[in-house]
C-alpha cells in the first residue's frame, strides 16, 4: 500500500472515531430536550346566567295556529355582564300584535365570569311580574327578591344556592314555597293550572346548576284571541363548571441516567457532586465521562495517523 492510500486510510479511521465520540456526548443533551414537558395548566372553566328563559306554546283561537314563545332575559356567559331591567316581546296574533311585555322588574340582574382558578355565576330578580298572553292584568307569578348563584373551584367540589325573600303569587294567590320541596300548585277556574318548584339545584364533580324557580304553565283565558298557553318558565338560573384542576409535577419519573463507563481521562472536568441539578445547560453527571472517552478516541486516531506517516516516509 503506498503512502497516500496509508494516510487516507488513517484520515477516515480518525475521522469516524471523532464522530462517533461526539455523537455519544451529544445523546444526554437531545435526551433532556425531549422529555420536556411543553403543557399548559391553562382553565376551561365556564359559567352562564339568566334571568328568565321561557319555552311556552300558545295556540290562537280553536288550536288553528301555534306560535311558540321562546324568549331569554339576560343570559350571559362568561365573562360578560348584563343589567337590564324589563323585557319586552311581540308576538303575532296576541292582543292586536301590539307588543307584549312579559316582564316587569325592579333589579334584573345576571353576571358570570370564568378563569384559570374559579368559575362562578349569579342572577338576581326584585319586585318582579310576569305575564303571558291572555292574561295582561293577572299576573302569572310576582316574586319580592330571588337570588341564586353558582361557584366551581378548581380542585374543590361546586355550590349551589338559591334565596327567596318576600312572598310569592301565583295567578293572584299567595302562595308559601319550601326550597327544594315538592312543586306546589295553584288552580284559578276559568284560567288554568300553575305547578311552581323553587330552589332546584344539582351538583356533580365539577358542575353545579341553580334555578330559583321553575313553573309549569297551562293557561287557557279564553279572551285576546287565545286559546290556550302551555310549557315552562324559568326564573333566576345560575351555572358553572370549574376549570380543570392544575396537574401536579410531584413525582414525575425522570429519565434513566446513562450508565457510567470505568473510564478515566487525563484533564477531563470532574464528575458533578451527588444531587447537583445540571438541566440548566443540557448536560448531568455522565457528561464528562462521555467527553473523556470522545479525547481518548481522538488521540487513539491522531497517533493512528503519526504511524501512517511515518511508514511512509521510509
Amino acid at each position: 500500500m503506498n503512502s497516500t492510500a496509508v494516510a487516507l486510510t488513517a484520515r477516515r479511521t480518525l475521522t469516524t472515531l471523532a464522530a462517533t465520540a461526539l455523537i455519544g456526548a451529544s445523546a444526554p443533551v437531545l435526551a433532556h430536550a425531549a422529555n420536556g414537558d411543553g403543557t399548559s395548566d391553562s382553565g376551561d372553566g365556564r359559567a352562564a346566567a339568566a334571568v328568565l328563559r321561557s319555552q311556552l306554546d300558545v295556540s290562537l283561537l280553536n288550536k288553528t295556529v301555534n306560535v311558540p314563545l321562546r324568549a331569554t332575559l339576560n343570559e350571559v356567559q362568561a365573562p360578560k355582564v348584563a343589567e337590564k331591567t324589563a323585557l319586552t316581546l311581540s308576538l303575532d296574533g296576541v292582543d292586536k300584535g301590539q307588543p307584549f311585555r312579559m316582564l316587569g322588574a325592579d333589579v334584573a340582574t345576571a353576571k358570570a365570569s370564568a378563569d384559570k382558578h374559579k368559575a362562578e355565576a349569579m342572577s338576581r330578580l326584585a319586585h318582579a311580574k310576569v305575564h303571558v298572553p291572555g292574561l295582561p292584568a293577572l299576573s302569572l307569578i310576582e316574586v319580592g327578591a330571588v337570588t341564586s348563584t353558582a361557584v366551581c373551584a378548581a380542585g374543590e367540589k361546586p355550590v349551589a344556592d338559591s334565596k327567596l325573600v318576600g312572598p310569592v303569587r301565583i295567578l293572584g294567590k299567595k302562595l308559601n314555597v319550601t326550597a327544594g320541596g315538592a312543586p306546589a300548585k295553584v288552580t284559578v277556574p276559568g284560567v288554568g293550572e300553575v305547578s311552581l318548584g323553587f330552589s332546584q339545584t344539582h351538583t356533580t364533580d365539577r358542575d353545579a346548576t341553580a334555578a330559583a324557580l321553575k313553573l309549569k304553565v297551562s293557561v287557557n283565558p279564553l279572551k285576546l284571541n287565545v286559546a290556550e298557553v302551555e310549557g315552562e318558565v324559568a326564573l333566576v338560573e345560575a351555572s358553572c363548571t370549574a376549570p380543570s384542576a392544575p396537574k401536579s409535577h410531584k413525582g414525575k419519573t425522570l429519565p434513566a441516567p446513562v450508565e457510567k463507563k470505568d473510564v478515566k481521562a487525563q484533564g477531563a472536568a470532574a464528575p458533578a457532586k451527588s444531587g447537583e441539578n445540571l438541566a440548566e445547560t443540557g448536560g448531568d453527571s455522565s457528561t464528562p465521562y462521555l467527553i473523556g472517552g470522545a479525547a481518548i478516541l481522538v488521540g487513539a486516531g491522531l497517533g493512528s495517523l503519526a504511524l501512517a506517516r511515518k511508514r511512509a516516509g521510509r
